[in-house]
């Protein structure tokens, strides 16, 4: 049986992580052209991504709570790290093992593509529209596309697919117990090979692994097209202003 959810995972989790920064940086510099005030860039910037910062955090809180993890200060006030970089919330946790700060620190890209199933499949039939154009039906999938903004409170729906899947993939800091803990799962998967139960695995664990993995990477999938859309006007609009304001902006 061919495991080809991993790699699928993989194909759409690249460009969502470049997607997501390049798209973040538009923004940002289109607020500051405009506002010419950067804590109101921060602001505003915030502002617009508030419902993914929200359940960012919220999820965080929530997961820790589940797993008996105890918490501190929680905030959604953004903060200019002295690094440059710009915290949009955080949420205070106490260090344990490995594996449940590695869930914690995982909670919001569950949250996160759990809404965006919910949001882009469910309300807006974008997995049709993935698979449509997946099959080499172009001209189907610019039909739906005009089609989409008929779709009942398509504009709700798209913005807070668009702010919750951007803001979904966990920081630096969530992501410090993951590296340990995928030393000791590799060190087992090899153990397990040498072992001779690779075989085993393939016909017993692809079968439920891989569908997941194929429907987290439609997902994140969605979660790209709807950041592509929205990069290329942003895209634009920065260079209009850039030119009418005679700035050069690298």
């Amino acid at each position: 049986m061919q495991f080809t959810g991993l790699l699928w995972f993989a194909l759409m989790l690249l460009p969502l992580v470049y997607l997501q920064r390049l798209l973040h940086r538009e923004i940002q510099v289109v607020l500051f052209l405009i506002t010419r005030n950067k804590p109101l860039t921060i602001a505003l910037f915030s502002m617009l991504f508030f419902p993914g910062i929200f359940l960012h955090e919220l999820s965080h809180f929530l997961m820790a709570k589940v797993l008996g993890v105890r918490t501190g200060k929680f905030s959604l006030v953004p903060q200019s790290l002295d690094t440059g970089h710009l915290q949009l919330g955080y949420v205070e946790t106490e260090q344990t093992d490995i594996l449940r700060d590695s869930l914690v620190g995982l909670a919001p890209i569950i949250a996160g593509t759990a809404f965006v199933a919910y949001a882009g499949v469910v309300q807006l039939r974008l997995d049709a529209l993935w698979h449509v154009l997946s099959n080499g039906q172009v001209e189907l999938f610019l039909m739906g596309l005009k089609l989409l903004p008929a779709a009942p409170d398509f504009f709700l729906w798209f913005y807070l697919t668009f702010a919750i899947s951007s803001t979904m993939l966990p920081s630096e800091s969530d992501r410090h117990a993951w590296l340990p803990l995928g030393m000791w799962i590799g060190a087992l998967l090899v153990l397990a090979v040498l072992t001779g139960a690779g075989t085993w695995m393939l016909e017993n664990l692809a079968p439920v692994f891989d569908p997941l993995l194929r429907t987290v990477a439609l997902l994140f999938a969605l979660s790209n097209i709807v950041h592509i859309a929205l990069l290329i006007p942003f895209y634009g609009f920065r260079q209009i202003l850039a030119y009418i304001m005679q700035v050069n902006v690298r």
